[in-house]
């Protein structure tokens, strides 16, 4: 990277991410934005929205966002990068046609992309991208001058978001009984979605068994096993695993589920297992339920001792990360040399994704891809 930190031509950085409820009023209003078109009936609704009134009606995810915000402004801040950095969800407040409209009215006209999603897939990535099109095309519909707006690379095989991860598998090995823990396995968990939308995952050369989804989330377990092997003498045998199923029952989604596999991992004699959420920025509720609350459970029914890792969170080298992909995409941009950083088999992936990246589930505008209707 330049020694003089230039975003040129970015002048802002927007946090995109899913948004969550902040007391038990808010639970329903915000399944229903999440769940909008699908018919779902409200009795269904406050159902699904148990999970969250065990919490009190209050996701941990804006909190998260607002930590790693403060985060990355003083990262930039503490490297003297001039880039200003600002907050949208999708499905909660601040909404991303808000912020997108207050960033207008600032006068960003060149806007950097974040998305709290660091793998391929439609939920993680395109959908992310049809948001931004549906903002784009509000703010067009008042007038309003549009920006031009980038999305950042996946950024799940980048060291400042692996190395965290790393320290926690660590901290979990070190934190369980000493006769469990060199034959601890490790369950590497993240989002199941379906088989479908998996093999389609990433660009159309990626799609197959498991697309660009499993060989990403594989590729990031694979390092962290490899890391803990180097840095403790052992070799733990590990798996990726997956949680937070949701829909029709007969549709096929991936797996195994994080709770079948520790039953599986007991009956085999594994002595103890590690849960580490590698699919997950922050410990939003799909990780505070699915993991802490759900999965531990059955690990005490069986008898089974398990600790659950850090997600990367507000770490200070996630936020560093950031700044490194900021500064790249920007060099790309200006014509300038850069190599980008990455670890693992599959290298840094795409800046702007390719015509059928991802497809939607029915044709929708999608922002920030070779695709996208704003140039």
């Amino acid at each position: 990277m330049p020694d003089v930190l230039d975003a040129t031509p970015y002048d802002a950085l927007l946090l995109l991410s899913f948004g969550g409820p902040e007391g038990p009023d808010d639970v329903v209003p915000f399944l229903e934005n999440v769940t909008r078109g699908r018919g779902i009936p409200k009795e269904r609704l406050k159902e699904v929205g148990q999970h969250y009134f065990l919490f009190g009606g209050v996701s941990p995810i804006n909190d998260q966002n607002r930590a790693l915000l403060d985060a990355l402004r003083k990262d930039f801040a503490d490297h003297g990068l001039d880039l200003p950095v600002y907050w949208g969800n999708r499905n909660w407040a601040p909404y991303l046609t808000d912020t997108l409209r207050e960033m207008v009215a600032d006068g960003r006209r060149r806007i950097l992309v974040l998305a709290t999603s660091a793998y391929a897939s439609y939920s993680g990535c395109r959908q992310y991208r049809e948001n931004l099109a549906d903002s784009l095309a509000a703010l067009q519909a008042e007038g309003l001058e549009l920006p031009k707006v980038d999305k950042l690379r996946h950024y799940f095989n980048h060291p400042g978001f692996l190395e965290p991860m790393i320290d926690g598998v660590l901290e979990s090995l070190a934190d369980l009984p000493e006769d469990v823990r060199d034959g601890a396995h490790l369950a590497f968990s993240t989002h199941s979605i379906p088989t479908a939308a998996a093999d389609s995952s990433g660009p159309v050369e990626d799609h197959g068994d498991g697309g660009a989804y499993v060989a990403q989330h594989l590729d990031a377990a694979r390092l962290i096993a490899d890391a803990v092997r180097e840095r403790t003498g052992v070799d733990h045998p590990w798996q990726l695993v997956y949680q937070s199923r949701s829909g029709a029952p007969q549709i096929p989604w991936l797996e195994p589920d994080i709770c079948d596999h520790l039953e599986e991992r007991h009956a085999s004699g594994a002595p103890a297992v590690v849960m580490a959420p590698i699919g997950f920025v922050s410990d939003h509720m799909e990780v505070l339920y699915d993991l802490d609350t759900e999965a531990k459970a059955k690990a005490e029914e069986l008898g089974l001792p398990v600790r659950r890792s850090a997600t990367v969170g507000a770490d200070p080298r996630f936020a560093a990360a950031i700044r490194e992909l900021v500064l790249e995409r920007a060099a790309v941009e200006s014509g300038r040399q850069v190599t980008p950083c990455a670890l693992g088999t599959l290298g840094a992936g795409h800046d702007l994704c390719p015509v059928g990246c991802c497809p939607a589930r029915a044709p929708r505008p999608a922002a920030a891809g070779a695709d996208s209707p704003y140039a």
